[in-house]
């Protein structure tokens, strides 16, 4: 269960662009103003479309991509600070610390296991680099013995250590995956999209360990999916992004049930429901036009291009992130009412 007074990871404008060479203006704005915390103990997913900025947000959190602007805080410890004002600009010099330490207490599963691990690397030296790194094996035997203690806690035999990633399937790769980023003994992992190029009968395995991992050793996850249907059983809270924005964050029951924004109504009208009666009777909200640029977002609300509900106002002025119900926030002009 998730600890309701302790915040483990919060961050504030969080901010990531990826500047072009000549291109003016601030290139590919991937993450634009995200503030959201995430509770120890806790599972906060995140969905949205491809390309919504899911995956640099996890990435720009753990400082795996530098931050272009915002706050970070880890277990109440600033790991990076860089106010922006409105345009963009600095307001002054950026502070951030060494994250070797931090690698220790944050890891990143990612999403596609064959090209995450070394191909000339075996899977024995792949779990041990971070072991190494960090200098957590006394000798050479309590390495190995490390290294046999995570391949069988992610259900993979202690022979496996001595072959190579092309020598697994998808599933199993996706499992070394994870004893690597259990090997430091982290607080939080950021799971991002872990299951996505799994077999659906792989994919159930895969996010039950991951739920007895979290039980038995009180992680902490931001896990990042495009599977509605997957991110509501496992999480305790749900975040959905759009362009580069948080447009809605609740808990995982109320949002499915009560989705407030246009757009997280959209996506949960697409998600397949097992009853062909309820399936045949439900509205599917189909939006129209194509996803805008993140080079060249829309002013204000950045959904109002393709928003059915769209007024003048969407179109000039951000819509402010806030709490609308206990609990239940979301950025939408159409809520001030």
């Amino acid at each position: 269960m998730a600890n309701e007074e302790k915040k483990l990871v919060e961050i504030e404008n969080l901010r990531k662009y990826f500047p072009i060479k000549g291109t003016p203006g601030p290139g590919v704005q991937a993450v634009q103003d995200v503030s959201l915390y995430i509770k120890k103990g806790e599972t906060l997913g995140l969905v949205g479309e491809s390309g919504c900025g899911k995956t640099t947000l996890g990435r720009t959190i753990l400082r795996l991509y530098e931050p272009t602007g915002g706050k970070i805080i880890y277990d109440g410890q600033t790991i990076f600070d860089n106010p922006l004002d409105k345009e963009g600009k600095p307001l002054g010099k950026a502070k951030s610390v060494n994250m070797l330490p931090y690698r220790k207490k944050m890891q990143i599963i990612f999403q596609d296991p064959s090209a995450s691990l070394d191909p000339r690397m075996t899977v024995g030296e792949i779990i041990g680099e971070a072991i190494d790194i960090h200098k957590l094996a006394a000798n050479k035997k309590d390495r190995a013995d490390m290294i046999k203690g995570l391949l069988a806690r992610v259900g993979l035999n202690t022979e496996h250590a001595n072959r190579y990633p092309h020598e697994f399937s998808g599933g199993q790769q996706q499992r070394v995956g994870i004893a690597r980023a259990l090997a430091v003994k982290p607080e939080f992992i950021v799971c991002d999209e872990p299951i996505s190029a799994l077999d659906v009968s792989i994919q159930s395995q895969v996010v039950n360990m991951l739920e007895d991992m979290q039980a038995e050793m009180g992680l902490t996850y931001l896990f990042i999916a495009h599977d509605l249907s997957v991110v509501r059983h496992i999480s305790n809270r749900i975040g959905v992004m759009y362009l580069g924005s948080l447009v809605e964050l609740g808990e995982s029951y109320e949002l499915n049930r009560h989705p407030i924004h246009p757009y997280t109504q959209t996506l949960l009208s697409a998600v397949p429901v097992p009853d062909p009666q309820l399936s045949r009777t439900r509205k599917r909200i189909i939006l129209e036009g194509d996803v805008p640029s993140p080079m060249n977002p829309p002013s204000g609300c950045r959904f109002h291009t393709r928003c059915p509900y769209a007024t003048k106002k969407c179109s000039e002025e951000m819509p402010k992130f806030k709490e609308h119900e206990p609990g239940h926030w979301a950025a939408c002009h159409l809520l001030d009412k």
